[in-house]
């Protein structure tokens, strides 16, 4: 028998991880409604911040000595990064929500093969602006005692371990930590790194007032349930005297067995056939009106032709075709597909799309009251971050090849002859979702080709090609636990139990904004502005697409709590080290190397984690 090779072994169709999907969710312009200006700190372009009751807005990247009240000083208007949207702003008083300026002039109609003919008029040219590698604004960096929230929430303290869904206090706001972390202060990780504000932290969500770990894995001490998770909420059990047993030999069909037994809940698979991919040959092929297209684009067509699309989407890029559209949602057989239960599947395609247009349409859109159209069809206005261009190093990146992160979804670098050669490419946002960092381009990169280093070496497709629209896809179909997907959560597939419904959590678009962004815009006593935009686009489309409103349906996610995983959508969907078993991995709910959506990552993770030989015994 020949000893096994993990990476050549199996076919890697496809890995996702909590953080990836998670990533994706938070991605979008803008990402919150704007905050109080920080003096010293930094900001990138399409920021909006508050001074003295008045809203200001970043044309582009504004450093530490760039002060929003430098536009009363200033000569001309070049010559700060800064401008004053308005005076005594509701938005400063805590009403309305962050917009963004105009970027693309209306887009011509597409030909019969989804190509634009021409774009009316010029085009904004944002990107020449190289933005340095951290844009995210820092927070001053205290000693030991860093402010405490109003919230109550235990302070930050860096030596302490924090698991994903906990909350903390820093520098006078609350943060939540996504995935496993010690040491990271809130704030400096990045818009997309482990710790995002959280406006309504609830008193579960907090941490606890525990002291410093010395060991960061927590101990499971049963299986997880089918439709359960480890709970994330309590505190890490340190282990003082770890398993590690001596070299070993351990049979490949044992792993296997193994990896079939954890992962076979009917939740788990539920989920696996909602995530299946079609090969890049038959995506590519699509164009519109083809009577060999799949059935899914052809329902799709169906409901949006060509013309809808430009009607819907008149401000725009010109890489936001609608053959991509259709190609898009090719890669994706569950999107708009068809159930064989008797389910109503035409009408929750026109659901689905009318909530996923309303989703990017907030997270993309112009949001210019000036413009004649209407602002619910303002979106797909970006399809690059501002700010950034294709030639700007080093952002957006993990990418010390000393790093788990760097090491499992390496970083590219640009080649000799470049402006920045032998330094990192960018990993900023792109596309409908603005997907960031290369630890989201890897796992991205993976379900769409097999293989993790097609857009980390290439990010630009992600922008340029079918990508752009397929990622918003990706997010849709996809679950970030605690979470269930948005397809599950409108299907019916996702059916709350008693503790969802009591924390307000049940079928509908509001829920869907609780998925996307709940930990800013969801659980406060009133409406938030960005959740307000959303149900009005949302209504808008739904009229449209013929999409029935009843009355009974919530729209929005005031005093919605968060998704924890005591709710029956709740999943463990990678890989760690199971500290109770010598030669044993088991699934968690924050983010790993290892998916349990890739057959072959439980051997894998146990090859990573112990000094075993595993032995190929199939052959």
């Amino acid at each position: 028998m020949k000893r096994y090779k993990p990476e050549n072994k199996f076919s890697r169709y496809l890995r996702i991880t909590t953080l990836g999907i998670a990533v994706l969710a938070g991605g979008s312009i803008p990402a919150e409604a704007a905050s109080e200006y920080q003096p010293g700190a930094i900001y990138v372009g399409g920021e909006e911040v508050c001074l003295e009751g008045d809203l200001f807005t970043t044309k582009w990247w504004a450093g530490a000595s760039d002060k929003p009240s430098d536009v009363d000083v200033v000569d001309q208007a070049w010559e700060t990064p800064w401008q004053r949207l308005a005076v005594n702003s509701d938005v400063c008083n805590g009403d309305g929500s962050a917009n963004q300026g105009p970027a693309n002039e209306p887009v011509a109609e597409e030909g019969p093969a989804g190509g634009v003919d021409e774009v009316a008029g010029p085009e904004a040219d944002p990107e020449d602006i190289i933005v340095p590698e951290d844009p995210t604004p820092a927070l001053p960096v205290g000693g030991d005692e860093p402010t405490t929230d109003p919230s109550g929430c235990p302070s930050w303290n860096g030596d302490t371990v924090y698991l994903g869904g906990v909350t903390v206090s820093y520098a006078g706001e609350n943060w939540e930590a996504q995935w496993w972390t010690r040491g990271d202060t809130p704030g400096t990780t990045g818009p997309w790194g482990v710790w995002r504000r959280s406006e309504n932290p609830t008193e579960s969500s907090c941490a606890s007032e525990a002291g410093p770990m010395p060991v960061v894995n927590p101990v499971a001490e049963d299986l997880p349930e089918e439709n359960s998770a480890p709970d994330l909420n309590s505190d890490p059990v340190v282990d003082s005297d770890p398993l590690v047993p001596a070299s070993t030999t351990v049979a490949l069909s044992e792993l296997l067995e193994t990896e079939v037994a954890l992962t076979s809940g009917s939740l788990m698979a539920e989920v696996k056939f909602s995530i299946q991919t079609r090969d890049n040959d038959i995506v590519e092929s699509v164009t519109p009106q083809d009577p060999g297209n799949p059935e899914n684009v052809k329902r799709v067509e169906s409901i949006v032709d060509a013309s809808r699309w430009a009607y819907f989407f008149p401000r725009r890029a010109p890489e936001y075709t609608y053959t991509n559209f259709l190609r898009a949602i090719a890669k994706f057989p569950a999107f708009c597909g068809t159930y064989a239960d008797g389910r109503d599947s035409d009408a929750i395609c026109r659901k689905a799309l009318a909530t996923m247009f309303a989703h990017f349409t907030q997270e993309t859109g112009g949001h210019t009251i000036a413009w004649p159209e209407a602002q619910w069809r303002q979106g797909l206005v970006y399809v690059r971050e501002l700010g950034w261009s294709e030639d700007a190093p080093n952002g957006y990146g993990i990418c010390d090849p000393a790093s788990w992160q760097g090491d499992t979804w390496p970083c590219a670098v640009f080649p000799q002859g470049h402006p920045a050669s032998d330094q990192y490419k960018s990993y900023f946002g792109r596309g409908a979702k603005q997907l960031s960092y290369n630890y989201n381009y890897g796992p991205f990169s993976e379900a769409m080709f097999g293989d993790v280093t097609v857009l980390l070496e290439q990010p630009n497709l992600v922008a340029d090609t079918w990508l752009n629209l397929a990622s918003a896809i990706f997010f849709y179909v996809y679950p970030q636990p605690p979470k269930p997907s948005m397809l599950h959560a409108l299907d019916g597939t996702w059916v709350p139990n008693a503790h969802d419904l009591a924390g307000g959590l049940e079928p509908g678009f509001g829920v869907t904004t609780q998925i996307i962004n709940g930990g800013v815009e969801c659980g406060g006593p009133t409406e938030h502005g960005q959740s307000v935009n959303r149900i009005e686009y949302y209504r808008n489309f739904a009229r449209e697409l013929q999409v029935p409103l009843a009355a009974s349906e919530v729209l929005g996610c005031a005093n919605m709590q968060r998704f924890d995983t005591q709710g029956s959508g709740a999943l463990a969907i990678n890989w760690e080290q199971d500290w109770t078993s010598p030669n044993a991995c088991q699934l968690v709910s924050y983010q790993t190397p290892f998916s349990a959506f890739l057959d072959g990552d439980y051997a894998r993770c146990v090859e990573s984690f112990f000094d075993v030989t595993i032995l190929d015994d199939l052959d």
